[in-house]
């Protein structure tokens, strides 16, 4: 079998509904407390994994560690393997440098980027979580134009969140938007559509919820941008949900519960992409398979829906 390939929106892109959110190699566990990667060679191993598996999109920051400066280390070479998104204007980062949507920031960060990925374009640059008004005061469009102008990326997009989501798309200027959304996390269903529709492309993080609470996964499924709606106590509340929609009884004999929320997060006609992130290259493979398996069948969509609903976590209709 072989990964599905969605159109992203308007840039004509074909890619992979299961795409990698490169957090997960943001740098080595010894070095950085915030890193789980053992070392670089595992980096260097799970990113050849990733594109021999068959996925072909894969997401980064600036802000994300060394997460650039390891894919120009170990995958550059195979540049044309792969679509590449990256995020110039990061004004919720903590760090100074950077830390804003203003022009000289923009331009540095991607400066700054391109070089850590050892490649003269990205296939998309997205602003970082702006708000409409940032975007508007900062003259962010402009600039990202003025980077597409350049080559320096073929396309521009936004990650956020409602309601702020509404103002990029009113703007008419992005061509994708990356957005959370899960069967447990359901707020971004309609301006999904609503975008797809639009003719955004629609890149999901958040697609598994983290993975499961006490098990392996919740260690080795994270997130690219998670929310953090979904860490700590609350991640577990949602989980809870999972059990009082009695989701559990429609899940495949032998089928994890992440297998089956990634499947649900597939189903969803206007989603083009998943980003899930892993430094293990046994969970990329369970990853892969899940997806390979592709959606839910119809029924067990519809009926999985049904019981979200009635424990409150709206699909649409």
């Amino acid at each position: 079998m072989a990964l599905e390939t969605k159109t992203l929106g308007r840039t004509g892109l074909k890619v992979t509904q299961l795409g990698y959110g490169a957090l997960e190699v943001r740098g080595v566990s010894s070095e950085d407390p915030k890193a789980r990667m053992p070392s670089e060679a595992r980096a260097k191993e799970i990113l050849n994994a990733v594109l021999d598996s068959g996925i072909n999109f894969i997401d980064t920051a600036w802000c994300y560690g060394r997460s650039e400066e390891m894919i120009g280390k170990f995958i550059s070479h195979r540049r044309s393997d792969f679509t590449l998104a990256a995020k110039s204007g990061h004004g919720n980062c903590s760090s100074t440098k950077y830390g804003s949507y203003t022009r000289s920031d923009i331009l540095a960060c991607i400066e700054e980027s391109l070089r850590n990925l050892k490649t003269d374009y990205v296939d998309l640059l997205q602003l970082h979580n702006p708000t409409g008004k940032d975007v508007e005061e900062c003259e962010c469009i402009e600039t990202l134009k003025d980077l597409q102008a350049r080559g320096w990326t073929r396309f521009i997009g936004c990650s956020s969140v409602i309601p702020h989501l509404d103002d990029h798309l009113k703007t008419g200027a992005y061509d994708a938007f990356q957005l959370p959304y899960s069967a447990l996390e359901p707020e971004h269903y309609d301006i999904i559509s609503k975008s797809a529709k639009s003719g955004v492309g629609t890149i999901i993080r958040g697609g598994v919820a983290k993975g499961e609470p006490g098990s392996v996964a919740i260690n080795a499924q994270r997130m690219q941008n998670w929310k953090p709606s979904l860490g700590g106590s609350a991640g577990i509340k949602r989980w809870d949900m999972f059990t009082e929609a009695n989701l559990g009884d429609l899940v495949d004999e032998g089928e994890t519960r992440t297998s089956f929320l990634l499947r649900f997060t597939l189903s969803h006609p206007d989603v083009h992409t998943i980003i899930v992130g892993t430094q293990n290259p046994e969970h990329l493979t369970q990853n892969v398979v899940a997806a390979e398996k592709g959606p839910l069948p119809p029924d067990v969509y519809t009926e999985a829906k049904n019981r979200l609903r009635a424990v409150g976590l709206g699909h649409g209709q």
